[in-house]
């Protein structure tokens, strides 16, 4: 038997110590949503859902880019690539050809100390690779304002993630 999800409370009340304002809870057959929007050092307005499921853990899901259009096997080899120079976070394309970002946290290990650094981790991903998929960006809708700072975040678990905060 697989152990319970966190309540949504505990969640919101991780983030929020974490120094992250949760959006309101969505909830579908079972499975608990938070739509967050930080900046991180380089990317503004960083878009990211966390997934909470029962009997699974959590998931940090951003939308990297708007649906790639041109050089379609150019971009795919690139999250490919990215795939391997990468660990502990995914790189993959949604039905209708939107790169994405993710990192999971097994409901075993979820607390919220994983939790954060699966944010963060995602977040110095995309300051990272920012130059690299700015391409991608431009077809991305303006955004109204800024998100929260997720510096704190960062340097929370920068001991953690040194070789992708030390990146130029």
């Amino acid at each position: 038997m697989s152990p319970a999800a966190p309540e949504r409370r505990a969640v919101e009340s991780w983030l929020r110590e974490l120094g992250l304002r949760p959006g309101k809870a969505q909830r579908r057959e079972g499975v608990v949503s938070w739509d967050l929007r930080l900046d991180g050092r380089k990317r503004r307005a960083i878009p990211i859902t966390l997934i909470v499921a029962p009997g699974i853990g959590a998931l940090v899901w951003i939308p990297l880019a708007p649906p790639l259009r041109d050089e379609f096997r150019k971009s795919y080899r690139r999250l490919l690539r990215w795939n391997e120079e990468y660990p502990f976070v995914k790189f993959g394309v949604t039905e209708d050809e939107r790169p994405v970002l993710s990192a999971e946290v097994p409901l075993s290990d979820l607390d919220q100390d994983r939790l954060g650094e699966a944010l963060a981790r995602c977040i110095a991903v995309c300051d990272v690779l920012y130059e690299e998929s700015a391409r991608w960006l431009l077809g991305e809708p303006p955004t109204s304002g800024r998100g929260a700072s997720a510096a704190p975040l960062l340097e929370r678990y920068a001991d953690r993630l040194a070789e992708l905060l030390a990146a130029p």
